[in-house]
């Protein structure tokens, strides 16, 4: 085989494979782009015909595939106005003991499973501040006497 068509398969190989370990959408278009110019070389083309293959398949692959993918792949976080309750009041619904693993508030309206953010239990009726999210969790700390 000549040189040419064992660089361009062993860039293909190589390429292909950085694809599969990092499945980030680094080195796909790349390996396209080389296994075009491998095509090419099986062929008998000229290397800078190679070359050009090379190039314009990766650059055409990149500028027309790669914003679909991104969407497709990293669409599917979804903005929600949930984090608008953080620093909110909220009343206790039911007692709060995250060992027991139960509790739950309500909080602008909407009722939330709840935990206490430093593992301290809080009785139903009282008033807590949102802290944070996690998951579908809100965590709260109890409201200190100058709120």
């Amino acid at each position: 085989m000549k040189e040419d068509v064992l660089f361009w398969l062993g860039a293909t190989i190589v390429l292909f494979i950085a694809e599969a370990v990092t499945v980030n959408l680094v080195t796909v278009w790349f390996a396209l782009g080389a296994l075009a110019a491998f095509i090419a070389a099986v062929a008998g083309a000229k290397l800078w015909l190679q070359i050009v293959l090379f190039l314009v398949v990766t650059v055409v692959t990149l500028i027309f595939t790669r914003p679909i993918a991104k969407k497709h792949i990293n669409g599917k976080h979804e903005a929600t106005n949930a984090d608008m309750v953080i620093g909110k009041t909220a009343v206790v619904t039911e007692d709060i003991d995250n060992l027991a693993a139960k509790g739950a508030v309500t909080c602008m309206g909407k009722v939330w499973t709840a935990r206490s953010l430093n593992n301290e239990k809080i009785s139903a009726g009282e008033e807590v501040t949102a802290v944070k999210i996690q998951g579908v969790k809100l965590i709260v700390s109890p409201k200190t006497a100058d709120e």
